[in-house]
């Protein structure tokens, strides 16, 4: 039993709605369903059994009688009065056929108890054979019943035979169900709207598109949640922005001395002995101004930008253009129009960094995209350098890695963590042209 227990909870997991929505609107329906389960059990084991019975025997005694009376009064104008009276008295149209067998019986597909309750009164009270016929009329039941050398044939209104409290019963019974159901459904598709408003909204902040706030509505919980993730968002912002007025200072007061450094050296009267130590002074300075440039631009991550609806194209277009001006040779596949939802200048900075990582190692680039489905957008740059082994392609990410030469270690890592803040995220794989691919993976 213990061996079958992880099937059957992946088969109950299996079964279950995953929406929140589907699972509340199910725990709110099972219990209704049971109670009118149990309410329609209880009315057919009890009150319509007892229904059934009286109305069954009841019909059974008219007809019992109206038999004793034909046999009674044999001559056709007394049979007449006789057919004549049951029709007047008991509604039942009976007509006196030559039959010499009874037609075989035409039951309901599914068993009712006045049924039953009809063929046990017939059995008790008449004491002739007797056959039923319930569906070639569905306004009457028909009744052949079998009297020496001819047959009688009754036609026994349903309404004789069916309470008016069960059509009551069923329409409250539906009604009541449809109904709470209704109620249900409206109440629970609000409050869900509301926390999906909420996922929906942290998704979009987490990616870079700053909606605003959000109008707490729903549950209370649902509120404070949504309250609380206003207050992160403001908190959120203020750190951003405080941060990006202190790096701006951190830059300002880093690359004052540097310009002192740099018109020093321009001024320096070097001559033919100094020159080349001004010249690999001047590159210094250039290279810290670089790498400043490089730490403030990973620390800042590209947060200020706003997302707004981006031709893809255009922008893998103006970083093959610029990578070609500095000498890379870049090959371009990409579709006329790729439009999503960017921070146009965070994603060229990304895209920028792999070509020019790229072109560091490798003679020949290939820059393309492709659209993956609905959801997603592909781009590829492809090298033919020597690669990175696979159990160093997750180091090269690390800030300031070893594996990183050439730059400052930065490179990958901003260019991973722009593409994560749009939700997507970046592969490295072996490329087809030899050496590496890094392959991004966009939502649309």
């Amino acid at each position: 039993m213990r061996l079958r227990l992880p099937s059957q909870t992946r088969v109950v997991k299996r079964v279950l709605p995953r929406s929140m929505f589907g699972r509340s609107l199910l725990i709110t329906l099972i219990p209704l369903l049971v109670t009118q389960v149990v309410a329609l059990a209880i009315f057919y084991g009890s009150h319509l059994t007892v229904i059934s019975r009286r109305f069954s025997a009841s019909v059974a005694s008219e007809i019992a009688a109206t038999i004793e009376l034909l046999d009674r009064y044999p001559d056709p104008a007394d049979r007449n009065w006789v057919l004549t009276n049951a029709w007047e008295q008991f509604e039942l149209s009976i007509q006196v056929e030559p039959l010499a067998k009874l037609p075989p019986d035409r039951r309901l597909f599914w068993s009712e108890p006045v049924e039953e309750e009809l063929v046990t009164a017939l059995t008790q009270k008449v004491h002739r054979p007797f056959t039923m016929d319930w569906l070639s009329d569905p306004q009457s039941v028909l009744l052949y019943v079998d009297l020496p050398r001819r047959t009688l044939v009754i036609q026994v209104p349903r309404k004789q035979l069916y309470g008016g409290t069960l059509y009551a019963f069923m329409v409250w019974l539906v009604g009541s169900a449809l109904l709470l159901f209704g109620i249900a459904t409206l109440f629970l598709r609000n409050q869900v709207r509301a926390i999906r408003r909420l996922a929906e909204a942290a998704e979009a902040f987490g990616m870079g598109r700053d909606r605003g706030p959000i109008r707490p509505e729903g549950a209370a919980e649902v509120r404070i949640a949504a309250a609380a993730f206003n207050q992160m968002q403001d908190r959120i912002r203020r750190f951003l922005q405080q941060r990006t007025e202190m790096l701006a200072g951190v830059s300002h007061d880093l690359r004052t001395p540097l310009t002192r450094l740099r018109l020093a050296l321009a001024m320096f009267p070097a001559d033919e002995r100094t020159r080349d130590e001004v010249a690999e002074m001047s590159g210094d300075v250039d290279e810290m101004e670089r790498m400043i440039s490089g730490y403030l631009a990973f620390a800042r991550g590209e947060g200020t930008e706003q997302a707004t609806l981006t031709n893809l194209t255009t922008v893998l277009e103006d970083v093959a253009a610029s990578a070609r001006r500095s000498g890379a040779e870049v090959t371009l596949d990409v579709p006329a129009q790729l439009m999503l939802l960017l921070r146009p200048d965070a994603a060229r900075r990304a895209i920028m960094n792999l070509v020019d990582n790229a072109g560091r190692h490798a003679r020949s680039i290939a820059l393309a995209a492709r659209q993956l489905g609905e959801r997603s957008v592909q781009v590829t740059v492809d090298d033919d350098g020597p690669g990175i082994p696979p159990e160093r392609r997750e180091g090269v990410f690390r800030p300031f890695s070893s594996g990183a030469s050439g730059g400052t270690g930065l490179g990958l890592t901003i260019a991973r963590d722009i593409v994560r803040a749009h939700g997507g995220e970046i592969f490295l794989e072996d490329s087809p042209l030899g050496g590496l691919r890094a392959r991004i993976r966009l939502p649309v």
